[in-house]
């Protein structure tokens, strides 16, 4: 379906919160790209598998996407796939979010995402309680390979929408370093946990969806214990889907 492309940039690495500060309370969407974690932040993660070379051979090497083609590619993909409903399922419950299409780029990418299996084995991996849930990443060797072979891009910024950072916000989490366009990171997400908003990030992030139902779950996943990355000791894997 998408033509094999070479790789256009060098994949970054960084787990810093969106002002440079990892366990800072009150910042968000700390992308977190090739997160080398500890077994004792990931008390619940299996051993990974020893992988076959003659499989890894027949496996796609993408990426499917480069930046230089997203924005042409992404709206064509939205224009065939209109989908603009969610559910984010946990062990803690189900999530239901509608996604805007006022951001349609960041709309269209997500849906892609979730048709691709991306967030097959990512988690909720970071939890500011009174503030965030932060997903779409892990500690799996496999997250990377997905990401590898999706594609290294960002997501320009949709700020003109005028989405504010509400309780129940769906927003996309961005690199923060070298991002003064504030564009977005294709494969994380926060929501906004907090009953007054952190409308301090308006105009920082791109909100582009909201929690229709489902926000007792996040106020559970919001609660649950942490180490000293905001990282869950007990690791919540999430499975998204898209509703009819």
């Amino acid at each position: 379906m998408f033509r094999h492309l070479s790789m256009l940039f060098c994949f970054v690495l960084v787990f810093a919160s969106c002002e440079d500060n990892k366990t800072s309370k009150q910042t968000a969407g700390s992308t977190s790209e090739e997160i080398q974690t500890s077994s004792e932040n990931s008390l619940e993660e299996e051993p990974e598998a020893e992988e076959n070379p003659e499989e890894e051979q027949e496996k796609p090497q993408g990426p499917l996407i480069v930046q230089e083609e997203f924005i042409p590619f992404m709206t064509e993909y939205g224009k065939e796939n209109p989908e603009d409903e969610i559910r984010i399922k946990t062990r803690f419950g189900n999530i239901d979010v509608e996604l805007f299409h006022d951001t349609p780029l960041h709309r269209a990418n997500f849906i892609f995402l979730v048709k691709n299996d991306y967030f097959e084995d990512t988690y909720f991996h970071r939890v500011a309680e009174g503030f965030v849930i932060q997903g779409g990443n892990s500690d799996n060797a496999s997250t990377n390979k997905k990401r590898h072979y999706i594609g290294d891009y960002l997501i320009p910024s949709e700020f003109e929408a005028g989405h504010p950072h509400s309780r129940g916000a769906f927003s996309a989490a961005k690199y923060s370093e070298q991002n003064v366009a504030k564009a977005s990171s294709p494969f994380e997400f926060f929501i906004v946990q907090s009953e007054g908003g952190a409308h301090h990030l308006d105009n920082d992030h791109t909100v582009f969806g909201r929690v229709t139902d489902g926000m007792k779950v996040v106020d559970t996943i919001n609660k649950v214990k942490v180490d000293s990355g905001e990282w869950p000791l007990n690791n919540i894997y999430m499975d998204i889907e898209i509703l009819d």
